[in-house]
């Protein structure tokens, strides 16, 4: 069959089934269940109102349920076993785990990452967006920086190869250090615990475009007279940023600082394109990797610690988007 055919069919039976739903289950609930006449007419009313917003949640609720809740509860399920589906260990492998160097090293790792990757992109996100808006060819700037969001992690990481090169003629790094009279070229991939910085550039590379839009948006945002009322006073340029700028976008700056962060915990591409983990690179989901075809059970053990890493971040996100709409 066509694949526009088969698009054509998604929409139809997609669009049709929501819509043959929605008709269908209000009229369930007003004709048959609880029907509109009578005596209890009144009541009825009331009962068909109460349950009719759980009639439009439910699709939405039973999506979430099967390509959410069972794959976690799934996963940990699956994590008490060992290599073989029939082969129960319960939570040993969380206790090898925790006992394995190698994996000791790949959390460290995601620790650094977590702590320098998004301050090093909000930061520089931020700068970025006050710099530019000063200038006349801001925006021509703000194309360029943004220009790395459109590559992808892979891609990104294959650029960066040539920069790294262990090479004078090719890579970057080696070719500054020649025309500055070191002896022979380096492989900065190979220079333990430094390596895992030059990772992190890459991403922070990427991510300070993000960080720049969002921010500089957010700076338009803040109202004239604030800042007014502040020259006035004799507020100084550091003054006017720091105290009177950076405190409105607080918000946005802690949703983008997440949002990174979340991305972060996540990041597998550049490590597994550049180093494969080796080097002392190794982070949790190239560790999760390395057993993903050897041993199930071990591997969805990682990819759980993972989710429980990321989930106190998501929910300290949503609790401040609450407070944020209050």
């Amino acid at each position: 069959m066509p694949v526009i055919v088969q698009g054509l069919l998604t929409i139809v039976i997609g669009v049709g089934g929501c819509i043959g739903y929605f008709y269908l289950s209000n009229l369930l609930l007003d004709k048959v269940i609880f029907p509109a006449k009578g005596e209890n007419a009144g009541r009825n009313i009331n009962r068909a109102n109460q349950i009719r917003p759980w009639l439009f949640l439910f699709p939405a609720i039973f999506a979430l349920g099967l390509y959410l809740v069972y794959p976690v509860v799934g996963s940990f399920w699956r994590s008490l076993y060992g290599r073989s589906p029939s082969d129960w260990v319960g939570f040993d492998n969380y206790v090898q785990l925790a006992a394995s160097n190698e994996f000791q090293q790949a959390f460290f790792n995601n620790l650094l990452w977590v702590i320098v990757v998004p301050a090093m992109a909000t930061f520089l996100g931020l700068l970025v967006a006050q710099l530019t808006d000063k200038l006349s060819w801001g925006n021509i700037a703000k194309s360029l920086i943004f220009m790395p969001m459109a590559i992808s992690f892979v891609g990104a990481s294959l650029i960066w190869k040539f920069v790294y090169a262990n090479d004078a003629d090719i890579g970057l790094i080696n070719a500054i250090r020649a025309s500055l009279g070191f002896g022979n070229p380096i492989d900065v991939m190979q220079i333990p615990f430094w390596n895992n910085f030059f990772l992190m550039v890459i991403l922070i590379w990427i991510q300070t475009g993000f960080a720049m839009v969002i921010l500089s948006a957010a700076l338009r945002g803040i109202p004239e007279e604030t800042i007014e009322a502040a020259i006035l006073d004799g507020a100084n340029p550091w003054q006017l940023f720091f105290r009177i700028k950076v405190p409105q976008i607080m918000g946005t700056i802690v949703v983008v600082w997440t949002t990174i962060t979340i991305l972060v915990l996540k990041v597998f591409d550049i490590v597994y394109t550049m180093t494969g983990g080796n080097f002392g690179t190794e982070i949790l989901p190239s560790y999760m990797m390395d057993f993903m075809f050897r041993d199930d059970g071990r591997a969805t053990a990682v990819a759980f610690i993972i989710m429980i890493v990321v989930l106190p971040v998501m929910i300290w996100n949503i609790v401040q988007a609450r407070k944020e709409m209050r």
